[in-house]
Formats: structure tokens, sequence, C-alpha cells
């Protein structure tokens, strides 16, 4: 019955989130590391990631959508998502901070999810080696938009 129950709220909000978007963006969590947490793992256990995820899949194939997941080990949280710097690991008590590098204040979660978004667009930016190619001089063309530079990790914590 209660598995009935979530297997049907997972097809109406897989349905909802497939016909109202274009393109879904993921991070690949780390489910199993997640539900070793005493305080998340019935709540996690009882989710159904990897259910949920596979009819994501299925009907943004079906609707013509584009679906997409992004590395676990992308900084969506650690990230500015208003400079772009790394301002190191944040335990899960910290919902607010100020990024030491442009004094932007962020909600954890709404800049986790910007950054995401970005991260979902460079995707298709990607080359066919991964983004690893370079050109001769590092220096920007005079028609691109912008060059971004390695981002340097500090860890605060």
């Amino acid at each position: 019955k209660i598995k009935d129950i979530r297997t049907d709220f997972l097809h109406k909000l897989s349905t909802r989130l497939i016909r109202e978007n274009q393109t879904l963006v993921l991070e690949d969590l780390n489910t199993a590391g997640m539900v070793k947490n005493r305080k998340l793992s019935r709540a996690i256990s009882d989710l159904g990631w990897r259910t949920f995820i596979n009819m994501l899949e299925a009907k943004a194939q079906m609707y013509g959508r584009e679906f997409r997941i992004i590395s676990r080990w992308e900084p969506t949280s650690w990230r500015c998502s208003n400079c772009g710097e790394i301002g190191g690991k944040k335990e899960l008590s910290v919902r607010e901070w100020t990024c030491l590098y442009c004094g932007a204040h962020h909600d954890r979660d709404i800049n986790a999810a910007v950054n995401i978004k970005v991260a979902g667009g460079r995707l298709e930016t990607l080359n066919g080696r991964r983004g690893k190619r370079k050109t001769k001089s590092n220096l920007a063309a005079p028609d691109e938009a912008s060059t971004t530079s390695k981002p340097v990790q500090l860890d605060l914590f």
C-alpha cells in the first residue's frame, strides 16, 4: 500500500517536472553515504531516489526533453554562484553564508541550485576531449565573451 502511494507520487512528480521544463539537471548524490547518517537514513531510504531518476530519464526521452546528471564531485554548495570562487567545505548545519571573495550572501540550497543549473549548461559545451582542449594561447579571442580561470579551493573548516 505505502509502496504504491510512493510510486504514484513519484510518477506524478516526474511527469509534472518533465512537462513543465525543457531541461532537467540533477546532481548525482552519494545516497549510500547519506544513508549512513542516522538522522537522514530513514528519510533518504523512503524516497526511492534511483526509481525517481529512472522515471525522469524515461519520461524525458518520451517527451523529447533534455535530462542531465552532473558529477557528485562538482562543488555546488561550496562555489559562490555570484563570482564562481570556491570558498571551502561547509558543514550541513551552515544554511547561509557570505562569500569571502565578493561579499555576496547566499542561502545554501538556492546557491547550490544555481550552481547545478550552471554546471548542467556547461555539459553541452564540452568538446570530444571532455573540455581539456585549449587554444594555442590562453588569451581570450576578441569575440569571446569571457574566460574562466581555475579556481583555488581554500579549506576554512
